[in-house]
């Protein structure tokens, strides 16, 4: 239970009488339910002609939701399935037609899901079919029921962008796509958002940090055309950009630090692979090549610490240390990679097939296995023994690695005939002697220098002693080289077994054998394998999906990857299911615009720097987010782009952003993660109070909160608040929720109260007027200027605390300041 001591009292009536006096301040949140203050929806002004039904966005969608459980690829219940228009057209075990294209009062499906009898209406369970998906299902019979294959099994379709009326809309191909689409709607895009609004939309964007007063003065002053794009340009060169767009990454692949289950022990040196991800994109590595690295780094030609590295994505899952079944465990462990790369890097759902062929998506229960023999090199996860190793200073690590491997490989073969002539002397000794040799190494040793040389003949033992002098020369080699630092990642490979189908998933029940091969979906052959091992002992198998998943004519892969990237800058994605392009997902607002920027996202080299800046100097990007009747009544959801969404700071900001208000942010890039200080209530919580949470120093703990320690059962209480995902599996983009666990950390949690303390002492509190404290905190806080009423307002409030509640002026001063950072114009981005 929250206790409510007199300073929380007198913080809440704080907040209480500055909201009634900041009314402003809540426009933000009122944007978000979508009614602007003092309006009220209103239908548009000029009537837009029905377009003809979209097969793909609106039909298949309605078909795969409602129909599937009862007739689709699995299930064919009446004879009737809507798996494709042959079958869905043909004629049911009860002599109807579900559909007859062109009439509807024919078509039984039309029928069945608006009957008023419950015991004939579909579907028999579960929510019933929408008046508006009756009124797509009904045009689009009455169209013809034409029926495409889904658009993300399809290649991509080279669109141009298109002309529009307004010459500047024609600039940038993205606003020609946008524009275009608004303008079939009979819609009108907002006008540019204000200069100063831009500026801290683009610094939250990019670098995940807000920009300070004096940074928004000295562009605000810049007037030149390409001011903008020179900021985007900076922005993009700062350390923080790859620490804010690397969190996003990290989200995708599941990242944390533990395994979870009970004991949730620590991943050792799994803080590298976020370096890796944090590097890669200020770097701006070619997207291609951050996929193959992560996929195959040790496969490939040059294998570097980053390569190694990067193959710790293979080991960030959770993982049971002491499963019931084995088996089961390895197979699951499998399944959890299969999932992650299939929706990550592809957007598709294909573990939905371990059991069974996908119940939606083309996709049978065989590739799933086809995709298993991928990897089937890859040993079980394990917290010792998973350590792979690269240099860290003048020799390159490829260079190095390749020195190592041939000395282990030296060392291998002379060990093997060491014991060779080792045995042949052994099986000619005493019983007695021979036991002593079956113990310790030690004991071993001192029967061979004793009895060895007796028992062989001459060219045996002048051999075993040059195999001996060799072998130490060997270990002299190792010893001069460069120490190899310990990165987590692919160090053990197992040998290549067959590949089964597995009945109903069931390790224990292998059936069909099955080798390498891409979905069928992609109509793609079977791979021709080189079945050599590669120098580092690995099958070489997964280079090669690497290679075919980043194919420049690979028809998910940059559509996924650009669609995130929209996702990003606007809050979703032009496909909002972006781990899903499969046919339960949701198809995409823009097809066309999806697919010139996938196009354009390959024909740069997979630059990801480049993309940003097309994004942003686009005039869809720096519109205003401002609500208009007109928008609110035709497109409530933005669908079609008429304004820049706001939204609310992720976890991460919000905590980030209260340490750069108040001067205390250590900027400090890589290196191992910090824990913050929890109450002793908070650790209570484990199965094993404080195991496995440290203890960092003041400065430490005021990193980015990207480099919190991220523990499976423990996650940060004030991040878990502000929606952090869970990190067990993939997640595909967070929830932007307002609720009350957000208003109590940002009143009463210790960690802002002393935040709030800093921030006063930032602006030297103490020593100036009350009224002069608004002019130096709003700045701090909002890089802006207080206005009149802020300031007078910031006078009554801290006097009012004072002299009404009983608190020292530093307490009230202190409690003035966390009101700030509880404003929505800090916590929303516009």
């Amino acid at each position: 239970m929250m206790r409510l001591n007199s300073n929380t009292i007198a913080c809440f009536a704080a907040l209480l009488s500055l909201a009634l006096m900041l009314g402003g301040h809540t426009a933000v949140a009122k944007e978000l339910t979508g009614t602007p203050p003092g309006s009220t929806p209103r239908a548009a002004s000029t009537a837009v002609p029905i377009k003809p039904v979209d097969f793909t966005r609106e039909v298949q969608p309605i078909l795969a939701k409602r129909c599937y459980a009862c007739h689709g690829p699995d299930v064919v219940e009446g004879g009737l399935s809507f798996v494709d228009r042959e079958l869905a057209l043909a004629e049911t075990d009860s002599g109807e037609h579900a559909i007859v294209p062109g009439e509807v009062q024919s078509s039984v499906l039309i029928a069945r899901i608006t009957s008023e009898d419950a015991n004939e209406r579909m579907p028999p369970e579960g929510d019933a079919v929408t008046p508006r998906e009756v009124d797509v299902l009904r045009r689009w019979i009455a169209e013809g029921a034409s029926w495409k294959k889904h658009w993300a099994f399809e290649p991509m379709t080279h669109p141009q962008p298109p002309a529009v009326a307004d010459a500047v809309w024609n600039k940038n191909p993205i606003d020609a796509f946008v524009r275009h689409r608004l303008d079939e709607a009979g819609l009108a895009p907002n006008a540019a958002a204000d200069r100063r609004t831009l500026i801290r939309r683009a610094y939250y964007d990019l670098i995940g940090l807000p920009p300070s007063a004096d940074e928004v003065e000295q562009i605000l002053a810049d007037a030149s055309p390409d001011a903008f794009a020179r900021l985007v340009n900076r922005l993009l060169e700062m350390p923080q950009y790859g620490e804010r767009w690397g969190r996003h990454w990290l989200d995708l692949v599941r990242y944390a630090e533990s395994n979870s289950f009970e004991r949730d022990n620590p991943k050792p040196n799994v803080w590298k692979y976020r370096d890796y991800v944090i590097r890669s994109f200020n770097e701006n590595k070619p997207y291609d090549q951050f996929v193959r690295e992560q996929l195959a780094g040790d496969e490939l030609d040059d294998v570097t610490t980053d390569t190694l590295t990067a193959t710790g994505y293979y080991r960030l899952g959770i993982w049971d240390d002491e499963p019931a079944d084995p088996l089961q465990a390895r197979y699951d462990e499998l399944d959890d990679v299969i999932a992650t790369t299939g929706q990550v890097f592809l957007g598709l759902t294909i573990n939905c097939a371990r059991c069974h062929d996908h119940k939606i998506d083309p996709i049978p229960q065989k590739d799933y296995y086809s995709l298993v023999a991928f990897m089937a090199d890859l040993t079980p996860y394990a917290d010792r023994g998973d350590q792979t190793t690269a240099n860290q200073i003048d020799i390159s690590p490829a260079e190095l690695n390749q020195q190592y491997e041939r000395l282990d490989a030296q060392q291998k073969s002379l060990e093997f005939e060491r014991d060779e002539i080792e045995n042949a002397g052994i099986v000619k000794m005493s019983a007695e002697d021979q036991r002593a040799t079956e113990g310790r190494r030690n004991e071993r040793e001192k029967v061979l220098k004793r009895n060895l040389e007796k028992h062989l003949d001459a060219e045996q033992w002048a051999r075993y002693v040059q195999v001996k002098a060799e072998l130490a020369q060997v270990e002299k080699q190792r010893g001069a080289l460069p120490v190899r630092e310990s990165v987590l990642g692919l160090a053990r490979y197992q040998k290549v077994e067959p590949t089964h189908v597995m009945y109903r998933g069931n390790p224990h029940s292998p059936t069909d054998e099955v080798g390498p091969a891409f979905p069928t979906l992609f109509g793609e052959e079977a791979p021709v394998l080189d079945h050599a091992e590669t120098s580092r002992g690995s099958a070489g198998r997964r280079r090669v999906l690497a290679q075919w998943m980043t194919e420049a004519d690979n028809r998910l892969a940059a559509r996924v990857m650009v669609n995130r990237v929209w996702q990003y800058h606007f809050g979703r994605g032009l496909v909002r299911s972006s781990n899903n392009f499969g046919q339960l997902g949701t198809p995409p607002t823009h097809p066309q615009l999806l697919d010139w920027l996938a196009e354009h996202f390959v024909s740069s080299g997979w630059d990801l720097k480049q993309l940003h800046r097309l994004i942003m100097s686009s005039r869809t990007y720096q519109m205003s987010s401002t609500n208009t009747p007109d928008g609110l009544a035709s497109d409530p959801g933005n669908d079609l782009l008429w304004r820049f969404d706001p939204r609310r700071l992720s976890a991460e900001e919000v905590r980030d952003s209260v340490l750069a208000t108040n001067g205390s942010i250590n900027k400090a890039v890589y290196g191992p993660s910090f824990y913050p200080k929890l109450s002793a209530e908070v650790l209570a919580g484990q199965s094993r109070p404080g195991a496995g949470w440290g203890d960092s120093s003041e400065t430490e703990a005021n990193r980015r909160s990207v480099y919190i320690h991220v523990k499976r059962s423990l996650i940060t209480p004030l991040l878990e608040a502000f929606d952090f995902p869970e990190p067990d599996r993939s997640c595909e983009a967070r929830f932007a929720t307002l609720q009350p666990g957000q208003a109590l950390s940002l009143l009463n949690s210790d960690f802002i109260h002393q935040q709030a303390k800093r921030l006063a002492d930032s602006i030297g509190a103490n020593e100036i007027t009350d009224t002069e404290v608004a002019t130096r905190a709003i700045p701090a806080v909002l890089a802006r200027e207080a206005t009149d009423t802020e300031i007078s307002d910031a006078g009554a409030l801290i006097a009012e605390l004072q002299h009404k509640y009983g608190m020292d002026r530093s307490r009230a001063v202190q409690l003035y300041c966390l009101t700030i950072l509880n404003w929505n114009e800090f916590l929303f981005v516009d």
